[in-house]
């Protein structure tokens, strides 16, 4: 059967589209577009309730005003989303998802892997806002996308993080870029960069403790007292072995790095 070419197309971000065929005036798209096309949905209503409960996103087709068919699209999660949701939330880390799906789905998707907070029915353009207003709450946000769609959040997050097979905006937007299109990454970049912190400050705090004892005893602080000088030999062997043990300190982290790992690929 032949497919007549649509006149007068116009996409609707976040709602769908329009256009004219054979002269008809026909829509598809979500709900959002039928009520604002002035366009009742409620014969079809019970069948897309059905259909949003079993975790698919309902696409309605309208003509001439009147709908005249559903869509439904199955959103499946990624294979590693239930397992970095998990890993995430042993950490005591709490989290969310934001969506452009209908509450329904949203709701059969988040109960699939665990997440206890869902934002659905979120314009593209009302991302961003969603994660100011969790900022609001006092809240330090991740935000973890992939699309064009995702990028303004991801640079209002305070941290955002992005897929490396997502889009190049995706990427540019984000602070951290995983290599792999494999979720379990995002717990192991949050426990890397904690544990990069804790070394980090370790390291200043030993640093400061060797020239605030090794300094005054070289500038001579306990001669008066005790007749003590330190060696110049002495001060540079004390010198290499600060280096030495922040070194050392430092290289733990290949054994965090291991673990977490280790843990992804049980």
């Amino acid at each position: 059967m032949p497919v007549t070419a649509a006149d007068n197309f116009l996409a609707l971000s976040g709602m769908g589209a329009k256009a004219f065929i054979d002269g008809h005036p026909c829509l598809i798209g979500n709900r959002f577009l039928m009520n604002d096309q002035g366009v009742s949905i409620d014969l079809m209503e019970n069948t897309a309730e059905e259909l949003a409960r079993a975790g698919k996103t309902v696409v309605y087709v309208a003509r001439n005003k009147k709908v005249i068919g559903l869509i439904a699209l199955a959103d499946v999660p990624k294979t590693s989303a239930k397992q970095a949701v998990e890993r995430l939330k042993n950490r005591g880390l709490k989290v969310a998802m934001v969506t452009g799906d209908n509450a329904g789905t949203a709701a059969g998707i988040a109960s699939q892997l665990g997440i206890d907070r869902v934002m659905a029915e979120v314009l593209p353009g009302s991302k961003a806002d969603e994660i100011r207003k969790l900022q609001k709450e006092g809240e330090v946000v991740a935000m973890v996308g992939d699309g064009i769609n995702d990028a303004p959040a991801l640079a209002a997050a305070d941290v955002g993080i992005a897929i490396g097979t997502g889009t190049d905006v995706a990427i540019e937007a984000a602070d951290i870029t995983l290599i792999r299109d494999d979720l379990t990454g995002v717990p192991e970049a949050i426990s890397l960069s904690a544990s990069t912190m804790r070394v980090i400050k370790q390291n200043l705090f030993w640093a400061f403790i060797y020239n605030i004892i090794g300094i005054p005893i070289a500038a001579g602080v306990l001669y008066p007292f005790f007749g003590i000088l330190l060696n110049p030999e002495f001060a540079a062997a004390a010198m290499a072995f600060s280096s030495v043990s922040v070194v050392s300190n430092s290289l733990r982290l290949k054994r965090v790095w291991k673990n977490e790992k280790e843990r992804t690929d049980v």
